[in-house]
Order: structure tokens, then C-alpha cells, then sequence
């Protein structure tokens, strides 16, 4: 029940016990103390005359007060509302945006100002975290590269000794695994930041998502993991190519990396009377009903991820999220706990 709601019952509650006591209080004073004095015939007619008083006055009077009164507190909450719809809407991406204020220094004006201070230290912050990432991914894929090439330098070398070759291949591996965490890292500072433009142009979902599935394949091989791409439409879609190649990618990849040995992934891509929908459907342990909406915040993981020691670092999900919204469309995830997982994009069909 809104604050609105409960004075205007509060101010309707008080209007009708005034009233009441109002009527009581005349009837005391003009019939029940002078009983004795009036005549009969017209001690028959008083209380009907108070009645008809009571109902030709006081009940548009009480009409007039509850309407006002409610018209007039709502006009008096109309700038805790406004506040609590914009606090609602408040996100990384929006925190530039400021709420009018009345300029008549009250206290909801003055509320209002320290919203508007509150965003803007929190813009502030927001934006030398991004700066901070930005240069410092920028900084770690010098060292990286520098890193990488001299480690397969040291693998082509002959003079390297082959004992040392598994060592130095686990430590390229690690060493790429970090180089994918710092990119991935550095596109989603950009997406927040609004620099990761998108290159449109007609593609062919069709033929991305059956790279995908081939992806997976060679992915869940060692696992024995199975592919079925149970349905393909023909579908043209306006977006990235390269980025749109990429979400399908890491939703192979996380289907596969969280599934179980001999288990199965199953593709879909369908013409919907919204759009095109594509599902990646797989088998495992699923994800906790209490994690679901935890799935695409960046670095998350999962218990089961994480007691599985399964490799990642939970940015993955993030960034398809970023790709489907960039493309106007919707991505969603359900599971159910220890038996299979969907995650399904909706995507405009272009016009």
C-alpha cells in the first residue's frame, strides 16, 4: 500500500469521525438537553431535521474535503514518486541523468538535490573505474604478448630441453587464458563505456550458429559430449557479424564447459512471429534457483562451477548479454537443478 493510500484513509477516516461526532454534539445541544421544552409534534420533527441538515451539508461537505484532500496529497507525493521511479531506473549506463527540482527549497526539493548529488558521485566513481580498467588491460597485453612470444620462442627452440617443453605449453596456456580474461575484460569497460561500436550489415544467423555448433563439437569431443542441431532456420538478421559470431561462441563454450561426460548439448534456431529465437539447451547440474539472476553479472560462478573447478572466470555470459542487447534483443537462462539448462536469444529479424 503506497504512502498515498494510507493518508488518504487516515484523512477519510478522520472527516467521518468528525462528522459523526459533529452530529452528536448538535443533537445534544438542540434535542437531548431541551427535550423538556419543546412540544411533542415538533421534538417528533428535530431529528429529521438535523438528519436532512446533516445530509444536505455535511455529506457534500465531506465529498468536497476527501477529493480535495486527496488531490492535494497527491499533488504534495508527486516528487516521491518521481523520485522512486528514477531510483528504479538507475544503472551504470544512466547515472548522467538529473531529476527537476521545485527550486522551492522544501524538503522534498532538497531530497531531490541530494539524489542528484548522490548520482553524480556515483558517475564519478563508475567512470574512473572504467578508466582505471581500460588502462590497465591496455598495460597487461603488453607484458602478455611479450610474455607469449618468448615462451613459443622457447618451445620452437631446439636447444630447449623436451623436459621442460610441458612445462612451458601449461604455462602458454595460462598465459592465453590470461590474455582472453584481460580482452574480455577491456570489451566490457568499453560496452559500460558506450565504445564498442557495432559494424551492421545483413548476416546469415543460420550460418553462424552451425559454426558454433561445429566449435562444440571439437569442444565436447574429449568429453564425449553430443551436438544436435535440432533446428536451423534461414534467417537474416542487421547486426556485427564478428560479435554476433562471438556470442554464439561462448554459448557453445559455456554449454559444453558446464556440462557432464557423455552429455548433450541441443542447438535450436526458429523463426518466432517477434523474431528469431535461437536456445542452447545442455545437460549437468543445472544452476540453483536462488543464482539464476546472478548469471550475467561479471565474474560470477556458480557453486557448481566453482566446486567442479571448472575453467573460466565468469565474463562470458556478460558479454553475450552485452551482444544481445546491442542488437536489440532479449537473453534469458532457466535450469532445473541437476537435470538441463536453456539459455534462449530473441533477436529483431531485419526489416
Amino acid at each position: 500500500m503506497t504512502i498515498r493510500t494510507r493518508l488518504t484513509f487516515w484523512y477519510s477516516g478522520m472527516l467521518v469521525a468528525s462528522l459523526l461526532l459533529m452530529s452528536a454534539v448538535l443533537y445534544y445541544e438542540l434535542v437531548y438537553e431541551h427535550r423538556a421544552e419543546v412540544p411533542a409534534q415538533q421534538r417528533e420533527q428535530t431529528p429529521k431535521q438535523m438528519a436532512d441538515i446533516i445530509f444536505l451539508y455535511g455529506a457534500p461537505t465531506l465529498i468536497l474535503l476527501l477529493v480535495g484532500g486527496w488531490f492535494l496529497m497527491r499533488r504534495t507525493l508527486a516528487p516521491v514518486t518521481a523520485l522512486t521511479d528514477a531510483a528504479e531506473r538507475v544503472h551504470a549506463e544512466n547515472l548522467r541523468h538529473r531529476l527537476t527540482r521545485s527550486g522551492n527549497q522544501d524538503e522534498l526539493d532538497r531530497l531531490t538535490g541530494v539524489f542528484n548529488d548522490m548520482l553524480g558521485r556515483l558517475d564519478e566513481s563508475f567512470r574512473r573505474i572504467r578508466s582505471f580498467t581500460l588502462h590497465a588491460s591496455h598495460e597487461l597485453k603488453t607484458p602478455l604478448t611479450i610474455l607469449r612470444g618468448e615462451m613459443e620462442t622457447l618451445l620452437r627452440d631446439a636447444k630447449t630441453h623436451p623436459d621442460h617443453h610441458e612445462a612451458l605449453e601449461g604455462m602458454l596456456d595460462e598465459m592465453q587464458r590470461m590474455a582472453r580474461i584481460v580482452d574480455d575484460l577491456a570489451l566490457l569497460t568499453k560496452a559500460g563505456a558506450g565504445q564498442a561500436p557495432l559494424v551492421c550489415e545483413p548476416v546469415r544467423l543460420d550460418e553462424l550458429v552451425r559454426e558454433a555448433c561445429e566449435d562444440a563439437r571439437i569442444l565436447g569431443e574429449r568429453q564425449g559430449i553430443t551436438i544436435e542441431l535440432v533446428a536451423c532456420d534461414a534467417v537474416t538478421v542487421t547486426g556485427d557479424r564478428h560479435r554476433l559470431r562471438q556470442l554464439f561462441l561462448n554459448l557453445a563454450d559455456n554449454a559444453v564447459k558446464h556440462n557432464e561426460p557423455s552429455g548433450r548439448v541441443t542447438v535450436s534456431l526458429r523463426r518466432v512471429a517477434d523474431g528469431t529465437q535461437v536456445e542452447f539447451e545442455n545437460t549437468g547440474s543445472g544452476i540453483a534457483p536462488d543464482q539464476l539472476p546472478l548469471v550475467f553479472d561479471p565474474f560470477f560462478r556458480g557453486t557448481e562451477a566453482q566446486r567442479a573447478k571448472r575453467d573460466g572466470c565468469g565474463l562470458g555470459l556478460s558479454i553475450a548479454q552485452w551482444i544481445v542487447h546491442a542488437h536489440g534483443g532479449t537473453v534469458a537462462v532457466t535450469s532445473d537443478t541437476g537435470n538441463l539448462t536453456t539459455i534462449t536469444v530473441t533477436l529483431p529479424l531485419s526489416d
